[in-house]
């Protein structure tokens, strides 16, 4: 049996959407958002869990989500996610033992490799490379955009013996 994290650490292209890139004919970037996630942030906060977004891209489109949801962290236009992983853990006096991370791609592959060596939670949507699915500490069964975080989310509590907080 796992504890609960301390915080839980998401990408947000290929966790919360399915990864693609849309434009409309006038160059405006549109993203989907899977409102099963909203459900996840929410578990995680009565939990007293605080979500963390590491993203490497910055639009609009994500602190509005943030915000609606009341994400507790957000890093928007990240190259180093390892580094922000990092200088969260100083801030909140928390090791990478007692994080969980949840992302899908090559910009995420050293924060899985850390968090996973020191025993945290890592978790990669299924529609991610196999790759990068074999540094996944939780099988999910999800792919990205279609709610993958909220059953990490889930996961994590149940893994830990714990009531999902409905």
């Amino acid at each position: 049996m796992r504890k609960l994290p301390r915080i839980i650490l998401t990408d947000i292209d290929g966790v919360w959407t399915d990864g693609g890139m849309y434009y409309d004919q006038t160059g405006n970037e549109w993203k989907r958002f899977n409102t099963s996630d909203s459900a996840g942030v929410l578990f995680s906060h009565r939990l007293s869990i605080p979500v963390g977004i590491i993203t490497g891209e910055d639009t609009e489109i994500v602190t509005r989500r943030s915000e609606k949801l009341k994400i507790d962290y957000l890093y928007q236009g990240v190259s180093d996610k390892l580094k922000v992983v990092h200088e969260i853990c100083r801030n909140l006096n928390v090791t990478l033992a007692e994080i969980a991370y949840i992302g899908d791609d090559l910009g995420d592959l050293e924060v899985l490799k850390a968090v996973q060596k020191a025993g945290g939670i890592t978790g990669v949507p299924s529609s991610a490379s196999a790759y990068i699915r074999s540094y996944s500490s939780i099988d999910l069964e999800k792919r990205g955009g279609e709610g993958v975080f909220r059953e990490f989310v889930e996961r994590i509590i149940i893994g830990a013996n714990e009531q999902l907080p409905l």
